[in-house]
């Protein structure tokens, strides 16, 4: 699979010459009474969310922290359709993706949501560019695409690393990759899973003035879970999930 990767990306003529990307414009997201139980020891269910609401305006920014294991990475998923509640709603620009089929689903994760985790996932035999340009591989890179990811590049100051491979960058510099990467496509809604956790602190606190600044300027929608007190308090909004329940953090 690698080599057909850089295979396709090798070579200007190998992209074709195609506009038409479209600006970002934030995604609501409203969740109503939504549970979730996993299997827990001797199959027993674990009530990891228990009726939670909330309602995020378009183009705002929201945290969520808690302890370990209250399940905020679990709701993520829930928002970012890689998974179905137990019961209750969730809608992203009023239409309720659990109701969805998996292709439509999978449409929404893949041309209007970004994901940026803790880990980076770079290709490592890929180089920063081929990276960034790996969402729009399905549909067929353009030169609109390769034109976004150069200035999203030079946006974040990694221009002059475009054809690094990921073992040749910092921690810092390869979630700087992730994050865009997660752009490209322009997404309507950010989600990210502790993007600082693995990062030292001043490079934590780049990444967290990126984010910052790419919600404020660009208009999506960002949705972050993190135990970074620092990075939820910069977002506008800063809710505590425990014991199953969102509540002002």
């Amino acid at each position: 699979m690698m080599a057909a990767m850089s295979s396709f990306f090798a070579g200007n003529k190998r992209v074709r010459q195609v506009a038409g990307d479209t600006s970002m414009t934030g995604i609501r997201v409203q969740l109503c009474g939504v549970a979730r139980s996993l299997a827990g020891v001797n199959s027993s269910p674990v009530h990891v969310l228990r009726g939670v609401d909330l309602d995020v305006a378009s183009g705002s920014s929201v945290a969520i922290v808690g302890p370990s294991g209250s399940g905020k990475t679990t709701l993520l998923q829930l928002i970012g359709a890689l998974d179905k509640p137990d019961a209750g709603t969730i809608s992203l620009n009023g239409q309720e993706i659990g109701q969805l089929d998996e292709t439509s689903r999978r449409m929404w994760r893949g041309q209007r949501m970004g994901f940026v985790f803790q880990q980076h996932h770079l290709l490592p035999q890929l180089t920063v560019l081929e990276n960034v340009l790996v969402p729009a591989w399905a549909m067929g890179v353009t030169s609109a695409h390769v034109e976004h990811a150069e200035q999203l590049l030079k946006r974040v100051g990694l221009e002059d690393r475009r054809q690094h491979r990921p073992a040749q960058l910092s921690g810092g510099e390869c979630q700087r990759v992730a994050l865009v990467r997660a752009l490209l496509l322009k997404p309507g809604l950010l989600l990210a899973d502790e993007p600082t956790g693995s990062l030292d602190h001043a490079s934590a606190m780049s990444l967290a003035d990126l984010l910052v600044k790419i919600n404020a300027e660009e208009g999506a929608t960002l949705i972050i879970v993190t135990h970074a007190r620092e990075l939820a308090l910069r977002m506008s909004r800063c809710l505590l999930l425990q014991d199953g329940k969102l509540t002002p953090g």
